[in-house]
């Protein structure tokens, strides 16, 4: 893949993505912009592991800042209020957080606190998120949103703590909620505070449209919200029916899904408005994307709108419907989380070695070699530009007879290495004619074939299962010597012993590439990556795959003076944590392990002295660090 630019790190497209918060900085390092003093220089990221190292917090981590979540917090409040206040809007804008997409306790704990001049609030889709939502002290105005399925245990606690002051809007899912809802009414005496979920037809395109559209898994269709509607009404409880949600979709790609999605939540709220039910809140779920691909198209991990556009869609569009019906402006609520958040966190890791597809050189043909080493050897000697692709077809055609002939005993294991390494120094000198060439080659997509591995330490299906998963893309790049242009490319493969823990789609800048640009490693200095924007959901869904369990985790926020201030540490997994997650008792293993110990000493294969030196051995891993130290 050729890339014209001069600038050796535009390859990775930092400036497209970036938005504005991630950039290189002159000395070839990743840095971060403070968005609270934009005219101040990027601090380097570099520096900032730096730091932590000499004060004993190593890498993997996942890397928190503070000042790009308030940013993301005031840039949606303020862009609808600009929008409300540019169309008219007669009513307001209140944003709710779905704990879901982030449920770390310093990640709730500052969107609370980065949300209150905002009147921001939670949203619970469990008893346990609930729970979280409750401990916190919200803004009088604020909401609390309970979606999902909910029990009466869940009701009960929603109704119960409207008498502290919270606004927890218990949403009901289907009929058979509406009738708990009651019963749970008719025994505290307590007037709940309702909304109605409701599907729309409507489906957006994109990786998530079976999360929009009338087979989507939550809410109601239209028979079963005039039923609801009903049974409130039967049961003295319309009054209290205040909130429409409906979910326009997740990580929508294209605005004119928004607001065709809108369109229809407005014919729901001003139909039901006219069978009388007081509505106020209009709740329109997730939606709003993050590009994280900086492409900005309506693509699966890109969206063709900022969030400026976003807002303006959005309030324009339930503005003119309920102009157009004669009705007040309602409430709108939504319930951004990958938008919020996702920028915020990022995963950093350093390569621990690489294993080459090519050779800087290649032994000498033996005399009792078979005739086809010589012939694999004999392909350099008419290895030019103007025959790539003949050297190409000959080198993999004597390399794939010699392995035939070597599993067949015709080549010895010694012919065979020194087949493979001759082989391994024509693909470095193909590489290095194509890289030379100013078109792009079918040979380009070939040696992609031949990219190397850098072996990682983190666990892909810990701390990035979405790209596992779904294959999400998340911005990839090195963290250093950005000003020298990379000489390598590679795939990423972590250190779990599964072979489908790797990564082979990136994102560059001129589109999406199995392989990563990356440098030879340096023999002194350790070679950091960097995955961007993995706050939504990626701390959450992690598994403990072989074990390695969560990372260390660090937030900082950046100060205006260029330095940045250490908030919060909170250390990764031990192994004896991990081994208590899946039901073994650290002390019961410890004591079985001795008790090993002391029966080899006993029948004389192990000697008396050797017990501290094992032991303390089991006990220091026990008690270490899931990943590589």
């Amino acid at each position: 893949m050729k890339h014209s630019s001069d600038a050796p790190h535009a390859i990775y497209g930092v400036e497209k993505w970036g938005k504005g918060l991630i950039e290189v900085t002159g000395g070839g390092e990743i840095g971060l912009r403070n968005p609270r003093a934009p005219e101040a220089a990027a601090i380097s990221l570099p520096g900032i592991l730096k730091d932590l190292e000499e004060r004993g917090i190593r890498s993997p981590m996942v890397l928190r800042v503070a000042s790009y979540l308030e940013s993301e917090i005031k840039n949606i409040n303020e862009s609808f209020a600009s929008a409300i206040k540019r169309t008219s809007y007669r009513g307001k804008y209140r944003g709710v957080f779905p704990i879901k997409v982030n449920q770390q306790a310093q990640v709730i704990d500052r969107i609370v606190e980065f949300g209150k001049p905002y009147s921001c609030g939670l949203e619970a889709g469990s008893k346990p998120e609930l729970v979280i939502a409750l401990a916190h002290r919200l803004p009088p105005d604020a909401l609390i949103v309970c979606n999902g399925v909910k029990d009466a245990e869940f009701i009960r606690l929603a109704t119960l703590s409207r008498k502290l002051g919270f606004n927890t809007v218990i949403v009901l899912e289907s009929p058979k909620e509406a009738d708990t809802v009651i019963e749970v009414y008719k025994e505290l005496g307590i007037e709940p505070l309702i909304g109605v979920r409701v599907k729309l037809t409507n489906q957006i395109s994109g990786k998530w449209e079976e999360s929009s559209g009338d087979r989507s898994s939550f809410g109601m269709n239209t028979d079963q919200l005039i039923r609801v509607v009903d049974k409130l009404r039967d049961a003295g409880l319309i009054h209290c029916l205040k909130l429409q949600h409906s979910h326009l979709g997740s990580q929508v790609p294209d605005v004119n899904d928004v607001r065709r999605a809108v369109g229809e939540a407005c014919r729901y709220f001003t139909e039901l408005t006219r069978e009388g039910v007081p509505l106020t809140h209009l709740d329109l779920g997730g939606g709003m994307g993050v590009d994280y691909t900086g492409e900005k198209k309506a693509t699966e991990n890109s969206i063709n709108y900022s969030v400026g556009e976003y807002c303006d869609n959005v309030v324009e569009t339930v503005a003119y419907a309920m102009d157009e019906a004669g009705m007040d402006h309602p409430t709108i609520v939504t319930e951004s989380g990958r938008a919020v958040v996702a920028t915020s966190s990022m995963l950093v890791f350093n390569v621990l070695e690489s294993t080459l597809y090519d050779a800087p050189d290649a032994p000498e043909v033996e005399p009792d070699d078979h005739h086809m080493v010589s012939d694999l050897a004999a392909v350099e000697g008419y290895l030019t530009p103007a025959r790539l692709q003949e050297c190409w077809n000959d080198a993999t055609f004597y390399r794939n007879e010699l392995r035939a002939l070597f599993r067949r005993g015709y080549v010895d294991l010694r012919q065979m290495a020194r087949a493979e390494r001759i082989y391994l120094r024509l693909m470095a000198r193909i590489k290095a004619l194509v890289a030379a060439e100013d078109e792009i080659t079918d040979l380009d997509d070939q040696l992609e074939k031949l990219a190397d591995i850098y072996h990682c330490n983190f666990s892909l299906f810990q701390s990035l299962p979405d790209v596992w998963a779904i294959d999400q893309l998340h911005p990839i790049v090195p963290l250093q010597m950005l000003d020298q242009a990379p000489d390598r490319r590679a795939v990423l493969s972590d250190i779990t012993c599964d072979s489908d823990g790797k990564i082979d789609r990136f994102i560059l800048a001129d589109g999406t590439s199995p392989s990563l640009p990356v440098h030879t490693l340096p023999e002194e200095d350790e070679y950091y990556m960097g995955v961007f924007f993995v706050g939504a959901y990626q701390e959450t869904l992690g598994d403990l795959h072989n074990l390695f369990g969560d990372t260390n985790v660090v937030t900082i926020d950046l100060k205006p003076d260029g330095g940045f201030e250490l908030l919060h540490e909170q250390e990764g997994d031990t192994i004896s944590e991990v081994m208590a997650y899946v039901e073994f008792d650290p002390t019961d293993c410890v004591a079985a392990f001795r008790k090993m110990v002391d029966e080899a000493i006993a029948g004389g294969s192990l000697k008396a002295n050797d017990r501290k030196t094992l032991m303390s051995a089991y006990r220091d891993s026990i008690n270490g660090y899931t990943y590589y130290e």
